[in-house]
């Protein structure tokens, strides 16, 4: 276990010998500490997702935007900066890429097997973590095994094996919260105890998103119910002070029972002293967030508690700098700061300048996994004899999405054989997931004609989702088709240059639907919200939807090829509630492409534009994307597209004439 001890514990030490010189550099808490007084600062890390090496293996090359490793020389130095200090990770560790498929899929994890993303954790030095949704995709053997590496306590309270008459009677999967005993230095220098309290909340929809693994195992409670029932059991078990490890991201301030986003809600929880946040990959304090209800994102509070998020896969170090006070033997939170700390900075040239390098000790703690993770992806698996990308893959029929659709409808009909449902039709719905968006104007599928690797088809198809089939109505469909098409803004025809994509909306929530043909009018308003919410009902986008060249009715009847994440609710779209499902397919939707391009050869991924946009003369809209879109523009069918000068952080523009 760790050392209990702050001020001289091990891991200040182990990154780098210049920490001694930035001691110099102190907080100003640390500075302006009296006697009976002590900072102590809190540092997180979220959504690693396996990222420990700043290489990105889908593109097969490094990045100076990612990686522990890199925030590892960010830690060294901000521990230097303070007297007292503590590391703590808020989940989505285990999942992510295809460093984490290697271990999951190839070499597996045995009792007493380590895995490489703890063993990197372990090397850096965490005081705490705890669980994210994604830990969730491998099933609980997989996770339990991985667990047991850490040399640091991994804490959830929200999830349980058996449930009780109220929270604290839940037989948890792991331990709900830790309290641990540390030892700090105030400002005239005097060691004192203090107990230090972290309880962690998951989102209580794995329950939905991971019900093949979790279904009859576990069950999720709500996050604020669940703090409100643990916080008193803690501050009675001696915790001074208590700090919540919330992978759960900041949305309303409203609480509802089971809500995905419940960071702000809980602050209010009494007792809680600050809040660590993740899941949403987005930063904290940061302007993201400016106008949210309860949420001061320019001094970092929710409802006036300090509260940090650090990016993902290791771009920002969330830090929450909190001055303590003793008095009559109790500590207090008598004054705090917050800030995200990145890992780099992208120029004005659009170029990239790391801000640190990479600390070669955890480098060399997983370096055997990293090069392993290499040749895994390098397997070639068959030749494509067209490029595979995704820079127009949300305002255009894209060839990304729709190998990935062939392959399951190829997948699904041979399921249906021998069923009562063959015969059927068989569509397949897919979304692209690498489009931009807060991942970047890197961020996009771009693989060149020729060979296909496993690590193109990660590219492709970044989760570990697997195949399911549901069976719908036309009705059904048309919905589906409408939710999708909430990603877009409603425009007014006639007017030039009007904004087509709603941020807020996610592209892996942009189904397309291959084996139907359909048009979108933009003119109309979005039935559906970003998350899905009814607001329109009355609204239709889609128009001319067809099978086979024939209207589609709504008692006609689909099976749609899917996958588990879909098809048991995620996203929240009509028809894919969990109650459709007629085929939970064994395989990975990544194992089902790779398996048709096996059996292909070569594959030809050309679009076939089965959707495009209804018509609206003298209409032009705007969109961002990467800028080697270029390359790529004239081969895009059914849209017309021309390049509109630069976009904002690093994208490129484009004109769509509708």
């Amino acid at each position: 276990m760790p050392n209990p001890s702050f001020p001289f514990s091990r891991r200040q030490f182990l990154a780098s010998s210049a920490a001694g010189a930035a001691l110099t550099l102190l907080h100003p808490f640390s500075a302006r500490a009296a006697a009976g007084q002590a900072h102590l600062r809190v540092m997180e890390t979220t959504d690693l997702h396996v990222h420990v090496y700043p290489y990105d293996y889908y593109s097969d090359k490094p990045r100076d935007t990612i990686g522990l490793a890199r925030t590892a020389s960010h830690i060294a130095d901000i521990r230097a900066e303070a007297t007292n200090s503590m590391l703590v990770d808020n989940g989505d560790f285990l999942q992510g890429n295809p460093m984490g498929d290697y271990i999951a899929y190839e070499r597996g994890m045995k009792e007493g097997d380590m895995h490489p993303v703890i063993m990197a954790m372990n090397a850096v030095g965490f005081d705490a973590s705890t669980l994210g949704n994604h830990e969730f995709n491998y099933g609980l053997d997989f996770l339990m095994k991985s667990l047991a590496g850490a040399d640091f306590p991994i804490v959830s309270a929200n999830i349980a094996t058996e449930m009780g008459s109220a929270p604290t009677a839940d037989k948890t999967l792991i331990k709900p919260y830790t309290i641990l005993d540390r030892t700090i230095t105030d400002g005239a220098g005097t060691e004192h105890q203090i107990k230090i309290g972290l309880i962690g909340f998951v989102p209580p929809q794995i329950m939905n998103w991971d019900r093949r693994h979790l279904e009859g195992k576990v069950n999720t409670r709500d996050i604020v119910e669940t703090a409100r029932a643990y916080v008193p059991q803690m501050k009675e078990a001696g915790a001074d002070i208590i700090i919540a490890l919330s992978h759960s991201g900041i949305g309303s301030a409203d609480h509802t029972d089971l809500m995905e986003n419940a960071s702000v809600p809980l602050a209010m929880v009494e007792g809680i002293d600050a809040i660590m946040t993740g899941h949403s990959h987005l930063v904290f304090p940061g302007s993201r967030y400016d106008g949210f209800a309860g949420v001061d994102a320019k001094r970092g509070t929710l409802h006036g508690k300090p509260a940090a998020m650090g990016g993902f896969w290791g771009s920002h170090l969330g830090v929450i700098d909190l001055m303590l006070e003793t008095s009559g033997g109790q500590w207090k939170v008598m004054n705090f700061e917050t800030e995200a700390r990145p890992i780099s900075k992208r120029n004005e040239d659009r170029s990239i300048t790391p801000l640190v390098e990479s600390q070669q000790y955890v480098l060399d703690s997983i370096k055997k996994e990293h090069e392993a993770t290499l040749e895994y992806i390098r397997r070639p698996v068959g030749k494509t004899s067209a490029p595979l990308q995704s820079y127009f893959a949300l305002v255009a029929d894209d060839p990304s999405v729709q190998i990935v659709s062939i392959a399951q409808e190829w997948y699904i009909g041979q399921m249906m054989k021998g069923t009562a449902y063959e015969g059927l039709p068989i569509l397949s719905a897919a979304a692209p997931f690498k489009a931009g968006g807060r991942g970047g104007p890197e961020y996009y599928t771009d693989v060149p004609t020729g060979d296909v690797a496993i690590k193109n088809v990660a590219d492709l198809y970044l989760y570990p989702n697997t195949v399911r089939a549901v069976k719908i109505n036309g009705a059904q469909v048309k919905g589906w088709l409408e939710r999708s098409a909430g990603i877009f803004n409603q425009v007014k025809p006639g007017d030039a240059d009007q904004v087509l994509l709603n941020p807020s909306f996610p592209s892996y929530n942009f189904d397309v639907i291959d084996g139907v043909t359909y048009k979108i009018d933009l003119s109309q308003p979005s039935r559906f919200g970003p998350k899905g919410e009814m607001l329109n009902p009355d609204a239709s986008r889609i128009t001319d939807l067809m099978y086979k060249g024939k209207p589609v009715t709504d008692d006609m009847e689909f099976i749609v090829a899917t996958n588990n994440y879909r098809a048991s609710g995620g996203g929240d779209f009509p028809g894919a509630k969990g109650d459709t499902i007629i085929f939970e397919g064994p395989d990975t939707n990544r194992d089902v492409i790779v398996r048709y391009i096996v059996e292909q050869g070569t594959i030809n991924p050309s679009a076939d534009a089965n959707w495009t946009f209804k018509s609206l003369p003298g209409t032009t809209v705007l969109f961002d994307t990467g800028p080697k879109a270029k390359d790529y523009v004239k081969d895009v069918k059914g849209v017309a597209i021309e390049p509109a000068g630069d976009g904002p952080d690093g994208f490129a523009r484009f004109r769509i004439s509708l």
